[in-house]
């Protein structure tokens, strides 16, 4: 099963990245995950489901502890099966 996963952390500050969001992409960018996209307003990464569920355990406890107040997430099973069709 591949999930994806879509995540904020709080709070916000635009003028510098602050340690929890920092924290937070060191973690999906070192996972073993096939896609990920960081931008200030919102992340996504994208694997296979033990991939993505470790990398989610790591980022709530390691943006948690560098002082993120708020950590929004969604995940989502990708359809292996219309990516597939899309590539056709």
């Amino acid at each position: 099963m591949r999930l994806r996963v879509e995540f904020t952390t709080e709070p916000f500050d635009l003028d510098e990245a602050p340690a929890h969001a920092v924290v937070a992409r060191e973690v999906v960018e070192a996972a073993e995950l096939d896609a990920v996209d960081v931008g200030p307003f919102g992340n996504t990464a994208e694997g296979g489901a033990d991939a993505v569920l470790a990398a989610v355990d790591a980022l709530l406890r390691r943006s948690l502890h560098a002082g993120a107040t708020r950590i929004s997430l969604q995940v989502n099973v990708v359809d292996e099966r219309v990516a597939e069709d899309g590539d056709r």
